[in-house]
């Protein structure tokens, strides 16, 4: 298939912007813009763009498909949108790259398995470093058992938001919307998913699926106004028996770089990203240093990886649904872990009013603590913590 892929843009403000921006500004990305989809598309720094192009704008997925096809939907749009939107797109023959989280149901996945089988389109889900040649090669040798048998993986991320962050949509922060579809839009769910994935898809038995989660037990907590949660610290055992521990907040004030390291038999893998370099570092036991470059270099490599599935008619897409099902399992047992979400206390919390940020106290040390230490906040008996429940699943 040498011709150019049609795309239709679900969601086309926010995080959507990205797209817009790199199919219609680049030269190389052999895709244009068949239609896009919104109901305020004039949020949209390249509204104006989109007129002068004269691309058609529609209010709903439906409508689009009243007129046109295309070879891809993207999906930027509410994570509670997400099954009905992939399976819409599916059913009208589009091959579909919904960005992550895939749902935050469950029960969703055997609806978008169940289309993506009888369609015979792909779903690709979109973790960002899952689709780069970096984590591709990272994982494939974990696989062919280059670094021995895996013991431990726990990665930190400390990224503040303020108040602007958690209005900025009727959805954000919500467990549910107005129509009761699960959404559980938090600092797991959204923007540091990806890092709680990563070490779950490395971890996986195949390349195309991630680690299955046998028990998990969290510790979760706000500072912001929200239903969900902030701040979080979580084991998770696999059935491999690996034990995996995510640590993330934005009730910190200031940005740590997002940083993991997965320990080996025969090696330690560290991402720290610093002024002295940004690679994934593999450290040997007998000393040698050996290298994966930066999976941060290319958000894009998800759109492009899906572009060339469709022109050469291959459905090899590494990070599907299957791959993206572990995180959805993983977020539904945090929250039955712990049901009833505790506010910090509020003699631990400041509010930043220049930067309209609400932090705690000491929180990214001890969150920093606990990730040198692998253990949660209530094993150091920190003052505002409360252990979870522990989930089978």
């Amino acid at each position: 298939m040498n011709q150019q892929v049609s795309v239709v843009l679900v969601g086309i403000a926010g995080y959507g912007q990205m797209y817009v921006k790199e199919i219609l500004d680049k030269q190389n990305v052999n895709a244009f813009v068949k239609g896009v989809v919104d109901v305020t598309p004039e949020k949209s720094t390249y509204y104006s763009l989109i007129q002068q192009r004269q691309i058609p704008i529609y209010a709903s997925l439906e409508e689009f498909y009243q007129h046109h096809e295309a070879d891809l939907a993207i999906l930027s749009t509410p994570i509670h949108l997400h099954k009905r939107q992939a399976c819409l797109a599916m059913e009208n023959g589009s091959h579909v790259l919904c960005e992550k989280p895939a749902t935050a149901n469950t029960e969703d996945v055997k609806k978008m398995q169940e289309t993506r089988d009888r369609t015979g389109k792909f779903l690709a889900i979109g973790f960002n470093w899952s689709f780069t040649d970096a984590v591709q090669s990272l994982k494939q040798d974990i696989l062919r058992g280059a670094f021995g048998q895996a013991k431990r993986m726990k990665s930190v991320v400390l990224w503040p938001r303020n108040q602007a962050y958690f209005q900025r949509s009727s959805w954000a922060g919500k467990q549910y919307s107005p129509t009761g579809e699960a959404i559980f839009d938090s600092v797991a769910n959204n923007a540091t998913a990806h890092f709680l994935h990563h070490l779950l898809y490395v971890n996986g038995g195949r390349m195309d699926t991630s680690a299955t989660i046998k028990t998990v037990t969290a510790e979760l907590y706000r500072a912001n106004p929200i239903e969900t949660f902030d701040t979080c610290a979580v084991r998770l055992q696999t059935e491999n028996d690996i034990e995996i521990l995510y640590y993330a907040s934005h009730a910190v004030p200031e940005n740590h770089a997002p940083q993991y390291q997965l320990e080996f038999e025969e090696a330690m893998i560290d991402y720290n990203p610093n002024e002295h370099g940004r690679n994934i570092t593999v450290r040997w036991n007998d000393g040698s240093i050996t290298e994966y470059p930066d999976p941060e270099q290319d958000h894009t490599a998800k759109l492009h990886v899906c572009i060339q599935a469709i022109r050469e008619n291959h459905q090899d897409i590494l990070c599907g649904i299957e791959a993206g099902a572990q995180h959805v399992k993983a977020i539904d047992a945090m929250h039955k872990s712990v049901p009833s979400i505790p506010t910090f206390p509020e003699n631990w919390m400041a509010y930043d009013e220049q930067n309209q940020l609400i932090t705690v106290d000491d929180l990214a040390d001890t969150l920093k603590e606990c990730y040198l230490k692998a253990c949660l906040p209530h094993e150091l008996n920190v003052e505002w913590s409360q252990p979870g429940n522990r989930i089978q699943l």
